[in-house]
């Protein structure tokens, strides 16, 4: 990455040793299988925040003063295997840290990586899972680490709510809990869908955000678009309930696949990871300490579960 501090801000906002927030760059694009592109989603998302105001509206807040540190991308390509044990590694090392720990993608299977470092370090952990395409298959291409095998882990070991899906494959049904998947076309008939969703998360959350999810009229710059998506004020809506009721411990944003003559893609997802940050922090006073644990308005705090002799 070119870039030296995210969205441009100021030096002081953005060194380690201050700043809650630590963005990790992860351009990757071993296993996509349609449009290629994907590795240069980092690079896009960082120049287009440069452009964007940053100061948010809705919550009148300036979220970078909250301190935001670029770390070093994660440039490991020699396999998708060796790919999702350096976004692990790189991930679990500044959760260790205390930190609010974000990435940006890439294509969709660094989430692989992202979605093990957070279920190590926190009891009961949610993965909600923002997407197009069900990303449920055990193998693909020969792979376990497949962009279409992106959350198959996560149904085994996690908490996994699905919201958005529209696209899958017949033996993906055989993984799927359909008690906890709201269905594209589902969304736009119940209007208690919001609600369910959050009911069935327990306190602690990850959020990864697949970009296709939304629907090509606003994000055509994915490598899979599929119609009838989700659109902004609906997707702003519900990420902020969650945010709002649950312990929201880190998220990624992947599947921006850049296009030199459409940079509105770009933009919706600068302003998206922007608003993400908002929500977590509008409610926190820029000198309040960052604490990565939560105490749940309707039970006790679920931990981290660190193991404090590991070496990252």
């Amino acid at each position: 990455m070119s870039n030296k501090t995210y969205a441009g801000i100021p030096e002081d906002y953005s060194k380690l040793e201050t700043s809650k927030i630590v963005l990790i760059p992860v351009p990757y694009d071993g296993t996509s299988t349609w449009q290629k592109g994907a590795d240069k989603g980092p690079e896009a998302f960082l120049d287009a925040s440069e452009n964007m105001e940053t100061y948010d509206i809705e919550t009148q807040t300036e979220v970078y003063q909250q301190g935001v540190f670029l770390a070093d991308a994660v440039r490991e390509n020699s396999s998708p295997e060796a790919m999702v044990d350096a976004v692990h590694k790189v991930t679990k090392k500044y959760i260790k840290k205390n930190k609010f720990v974000t990435l940006f993608g890439g294509e969709h299977s660094i989430s692989i990586g992202s979605i093990r470092a957070f279920n190590e370090c926190f009891n009961d952990l949610t993965v909600l899972h923002i997407d197009a395409h069900a990303d449920l298959r055990k193998t693909y291409h020969g792979s376990s680490c497949n962009h279409a095998c992106a959350v198959y882990e996560a149904s085994q070991t996690t908490n996994l709510i699905q919201v958005g899906i529209r696209s899958m494959d017949v033996i993906e049904t055989t993984v799927m809990d359909k008690d906890k998947t709201y269905f594209a076309h589902e969304l736009a008939t119940n209007e208690f869908w919001m609600d369910s969703a959050i009911d069935q998360m327990t306190d602690n959350v990850f959020i990864t955000f697949d970009l296709d999810a939304l629907d090509p009229s606003i994000m055509p710059s994915t490598g899979t678009p599929e119609p009838g998506g989700l659109f902004w004020y609906e997707t702003l809506e519900f990420l902020k309930k969650v945010f709002e009721e649950k312990n929201v411990v880190g998220f990624d944003i992947v599947e921006l696949c850049p296009n030199k003559k459409e940079k509105s893609s770009d933009f919706l997802a600068a302003k998206l990871y922007y608003k993400m940050l908002s929500y977590k922090f509008m409610d926190e006073n820029i000198d309040d300490d960052y604490d990565n644990t939560f105490e749940s308005k309707k039970t006790k705090n679920n931990t981290s579960k660190f193991i404090e002799d590991d070496e990252y």
